[in-house]
């Protein structure tokens, strides 16, 4: 994915036109270091570039961001119980002096340990943003770059989608962001 993937423009409330554009944009999916089946793990590489043109852009400041969103549609919590008695015997009415005609029993709890396993079901938290970074900027162009930044999710059962983005906002509270095609992170 060299090059320019992708760029946006707004004309500000001081009738600048800002530009935020993504470059060199890579999400690598890797097998996850915990081996888990419900966790997913990548890197994130690229670029983000603004410019700003206009009367007024040698005093711009704000701030440039570079991350994506992230969304799964169910997630997984799995509980595992596990519980244990020690044999012991219980006399219920019995006679320990041997009486005639007095009933009872011995009652006895389970001599095998016990286990119980749960999983819970539901839906996944919604689509998540995550700004791998972020810096404050000024002038009328600059950029940021990333490599490598590391990225997980824990409990996702199904897909997970990654959607990069680059956002520009200006000191003033204009802003302007450029989404990426997303990513598949299966």
């Amino acid at each position: 994915h060299a090059g320019l993937d992708n760029e946006l423009s707004l004309v500000d409330g001081q009738d600048r036109t800002l530009t935020v554009q993504q470059w060199d944009t890579f999400l690598n999916g890797v097998f996850p270091l915990d081996r888990n089946r419900l966790t997913r793990e990548w890197f994130h590489s690229g670029r983000a570039k603004y410019k700003c043109d206009g009367k007024g852009c040698d005093q711009f400041a704000g701030t440039l961001e570079l991350g994506y969103q992230i969304g799964f549609p169910w997630s997984l919590g799995v509980g595992i119980n596990f519980s244990y008695t020690t044999p012991n015997i219980l006399l219920d009415d019995v006679n320990p002096f041997g009486f005639p005609n007095i009933g009872g029993g011995i009652i006895t709890p389970n001599l095998f340990p016990g286990v119980s396993i749960s999983a819970d079901l539901g839906n996944g938290p919604g689509i998540q943003e995550v700004a791998t970074f972020s810096v404050d900027v000024s002038g009328p162009a600059g950029g940021v770059a990333v490599s490598n930044a590391h990225g997980t999710v824990t409990g996702a059962a199904g897909g997970v989608l990654l959607r990069p983005f680059a956002r520009l906002i200006a000191k003033t509270g204009d802003s302007v962001t450029t989404y990426g095609e997303p990513w598949n992170m299966n």
